[in-house]
């Protein structure tokens, strides 16, 4: 298990160095603002369709094959991604560089069937927290370190994510066992791989309804703010690798700290509905604000106001659980997982042809926020969605706060 924590915490702290510096690299391959956000969207895409796509080949590989040599194969293949997007010389390059990356980043995945086999299923829970915590700092640490080294060289950040991995490599080489007996692997079938027929299992649960529609909304609404908060703070504030490093560390550490002290608390406050509502519409106007916003500390005061908005994805979570038979949990949680892989897919396509309507305007301009507009209403329609539903079917019908606690 230490193995498996310290494998997943390097693995994040090397995806999350790139955030701040990757729409930077794309700029030097650009004539204007414009371009640089279509082309970024380009590259998000590519890697979130390859992703979609890679996970679930590579988990069925790894239910054949054994976990060890696909988690070797992933930072492999995640290293080649960073290497050759450290010395790409054009737009093509990073493109292909990144869908590499995208097929080869199932090693969180992985990692979590490798924990489900050598632990317990009483103790699952708390090792999937542990788990959990790992990609949270990762993800506080890794964009923060990455703008520092950005705004030495911007190819600096790949360079030291592609060693980071190979120091994943060398380690998973020499100390990770095997972990699934060769008595308990299967053949890979095709149906296992497509990540599509997961989607299925949400049209099978009684009484979820409009909720599918508002994790997609919300989920949809997520990814395109992830996709656009670097450059727009950069057409906006004039925001380097620097700058739009911190702000990523800010919005970690209040998502881990909500998630990881304060969730337990609201839970037994408010019963899950409450809890949901009260966090979509505290993004809704989380979303309005950073549009609005014209200068940069703004967006920090937002980011530390919208603490309930943290909330929504545990609390959608244990919804859908709740409604959920006993023997369903599992495939119900691959569906969501696949749910939200999609709307990542669909989030650059949607969200850099906003950036690049607005990219010409001057620095400053409250127009630049049009993507977070689009966020906002998003958000403001999951809201009215998620309202009615549980207007119709009452608090009566969702799980208690205690239960949903133990959920989440």
């Amino acid at each position: 298990m230490p193995f498996i924590m310290i494998v997943v915490l390097i693995d994040m702290l090397s995806i999350g160095i790139i955030v701040p510096v990757l729409p930077a690299l794309v700029g030097e391959f650009t004539s204007d603002a414009a371009a640089q956000a279509h082309w970024y969207g380009v590259v998000t895409f590519s890697f979130a369709l390859a992703s979609f796509f890679g996970a679930p080949l590579l988990g069925a590989l790894s239910d054949r094959f054994g976990r060890r040599p696909v988690l070797l194969i992933g930072f492999c293949g995640l290293a080649l991604n960073f290497f050759a997007t450290a010395l790409a010389s054009a737009l093509w390059m990073l493109i292909a560089s990144r869908i590499v990356g995208g097929v080869t980043q199932a090693n969180a995945a992985v990692a979590n069937a490798y924990v489900a086999d050598i632990t317990p299923p009483e103790q699952r829970a708390r090792r999937f927290g542990l788990l959990g915590a790992m990609f949270g700092i990762g993800f506080i640490l890794g964009p923060v370190l990455g703008g520092l080294l950005g705004g030495i060289d911007l190819r600096l950040p790949f360079w030291v994510a592609g060693a980071l991995t190979m120091l994943n490599f060398a380690y998973g080489l020499v100390v990770l066992p095997e972990s699934l007996p060769a008595e308990r692997r299967r053949a890979v079938t095709w149906r296992a791989a497509n990540p599509l027929l997961a989607l299925k299992a949400l049209t099978r649960l009684a009484g979820i309804g409009p909720l599918v529609a508002v994790l997609a909304l919300s989920g949809l609404a997520q990814f395109t703010l992830y996709t656009t908060w670097v450059l727009h703070n950069s057409f906006k504030f004039g925001w380097g690798p620097t700058e739009n490093g911190w702000s990523l560390f800010v919005v970690g550490l209040v998502s881990a700290l909500v998630q990881g002290v304060l969730l337990g608390r609201l839970l037994k406050r408010f019963p899950p509905w409450r809890l949901a509502l009260m966090g979509l519409a505290s993004s809704t106007l989380a979303y309005l604000a950073w549009g609005a916003a014209t200068a940069g500390w703004v967006m920090y005061v937002v980011i530390l106001a919208n603490v309930l908005g943290n909330t929504v994805a545990a609390a959608m979570q244990s919804i859908v659980s709740g409604a959920a038979d006993a023997r369903e949990q599992g495939s119900t949680m691959g569906a969501l997982s696949s749910l939200n892989s999609l709307m990542a897919v669909l989030a650059p396509a949607i969200a850099a042809p906003l950036l690049g309507l607005v990219a010409p305007l001057p620095q400053g301009d409250w127009r630049l926020g049009l993507p977070m507009f689009f966020c906002a209403a998003l958000q403001a329609l999951a809201l009215m969605l998620a309202w009615a539903h549980f207007r119709r079917s009452g608090a009566a019908a969702q799980p208690a706060p205690s239960s949903a606690s133990t959920a989440a």
